[in-house]
């Protein structure tokens, strides 16, 4: 190894302890101050110089100085670029990789040749999904995987273990969305709606229809027919 190597390897081995050393300090100081950040997952800088970025409980992102004397919760926004950083961040942390998703746990409904995939987290008594399912009925050559994701109510989490409790998963669940016909009372193993409802936390699912496509891009709320086609063609390309 000739000097200069050895010299960007001594550099790069301080550069490295002094980055653990800075993350320690910080860790150390909060967890005496605020017992509640001492399971932290991650400490990194930010572009803004001295100040870091905490995370915790997988995605929650709040920011620190280099002692951990200071924080604040809101949005690093770089205006030369207008960029949010801690949304992209954010969205980072919580995409979901749709060749990843538990399809087991979701129930399954194909039209026309069924190239096209699209996954939808939905709970029964959401308007907007209701709204929704109608504009995705338009749509041919379609497979749709749908998670129940019982978010709004008890009655949610009743009808979301009926439909998947039912026969024919799919028609119980289009009887409901298109015709309000509730779904007879059925029994069966829901522990799949607990982890519909674990996968949706984790990656921060908070309102219905959230949709997955194939190239894992995921779009929140109830979009409409023609923006299904697109957001389908986009995904495929």
């Amino acid at each position: 190894m000739n000097r200069s190597n050895i010299l960007l390897a001594t550099l790069l081995a301080l550069l490295s302890l002094g980055a653990f050393a800075q993350d320690a300090t910080i860790r150390k100081n909060l967890a005496a101050r605020l017992p509640q950040l001492s399971n932290i997952t991650e400490i990194r800088k930010t572009p803004l110089p001295g100040v870091y970025e905490i995370r915790i409980n997988e995605a929650d992102i709040l920011y620190t100085d280099a002692q951990g004397d200071f924080i604040f919760d809101g949005a690093l926004i770089d205006t030369r670029t207008r960029r949010n950083l801690t949304e992209e961040r954010i969205e980072k942390l919580t995409a979901i990789a749709f060749n990843q998703l538990p399809l087991g746990d979701a129930f399954t409904v194909v039209r026309g040749n069924g190239q096209r995939k699209v996954a939808v987290f939905a709970d029964p008594n959401c308007g907007y999904c209701k709204r929704f399912e109608r504009d995705l009925a338009k749509v041919d050559n379609i497979t749709v995987h749908t998670f129940l994701y019982p978010i709004l109510s008890a009655d949610s989490a009743e009808k979301s273990k009926n439909i998947w409790c039912a026969k024919d998963k799919g028609k119980a669940w289009q009887d409901w969305m298109f015709n309000d016909q509730v779904p007879p009372p059925a029994n069966c193993d829901t522990t799949a709606l607990n982890r519909n409802l674990a996968l949706g936390r984790k990656h921060k699912i908070t309102g219905t229809p959230t949709l997955i496509f194939v190239d894992s891009s995921r779009v929140p709320g109830a979009v409409n027919t023609e923006q299904i086609e697109k957001l389908l063609a986009a995904a495929t390309r």
